[in-house]
């Protein structure tokens, strides 16, 4: 069973809750945010949680402020970049080991916009990252993208129609390290269709075992 602790971060407005799970004395922690419909304890991100941390890996995965407070709609963004920036410097004070630091969708989009002001961030982790919105593919969210001088890990799926894979190609073409991994069929939150031949458990045990190998590679 992972070892799990939980906590409070004081941020702009109120209190957060993070979760840890895994061994304290992991040589690599990953802060993770959930997107921008769910919290630190959806169906998705428990899964990730539990699963990378039985590989051995710290993980944390935290609320963000509305959702918090049970509102739907998400902050605004400099407050979702002040509540990462906040629980990044809570649950990494004293820890030795390496960080990498990501999330789900809107989760993961945060982790890049904070990650220039996080010194001990060393990989950025994206789980199905918002490039564009379904059919518009002109309000692209790369631009500062280009900027970031940290290893990259876009994991995505087929079916995302927030992320089309041929779209990404050229983004990732001008980013120096970055790599990806396709989830085949897998939608926005990498469920995949019965016809797939396999179920969305599975998809997620790939993108859990993706993750686990390249953050602590």
């Amino acid at each position: 069973m992972a070892k799990r602790g939980t906590g409070k971060v004081e941020v702009p407005g109120g209190t957060v809750s993070y979760q840890f799970d895994g061994p304290a004395k992991s040589d690599t922690m990953l802060v993770l945010a959930p997107g921008a419909g769910s919290n630190m304890h959806s169906d998705f991100m428990s899964f990730m949680a539990d699963g990378l941390a039985e590989k051995g890996l710290r993980v944390c995965r935290f609320n963000f402020l509305y959702s918090e407070l049970g509102r739907k709609s998400p902050d605004r963004q400099p407050l979702l970049e002040a509540t990462y920036e906040a629980v990044v410097g809570k649950v990494t004070d004293g820890w030795s080991g390496r960080v990498a630091i990501g999330g789900k969708s809107m989760g993961g989009r945060i982790a890049s916009h904070v990650a220039p002001k996080c010194g001990n961030a060393d990989k950025l982790v994206f789980l199905g990252y918002p490039l564009h919105p379904p059919g518009k593919p002109e309000n692209m969210r790369d631009a500062h993208l280009y900027d970031l001088d940290v290893p990259m890990l876009f994991v995505e799926g087929t079916r995302d129609p927030f992320c089309p894979l041929s779209t990404l190609e050229g983004v990732r073409s001008k980013i120096n390290s970055c790599d990806l991994v396709v989830i085949d069929d897998g939608d926005h939150s990498f469920k995949v269709r019965k016809a797939s031949g396999r179920t969305t458990e599975d998809a997620w045990v790939q993108v859990a075992e993706e993750v686990f190998g390249w953050v602590t590679a």
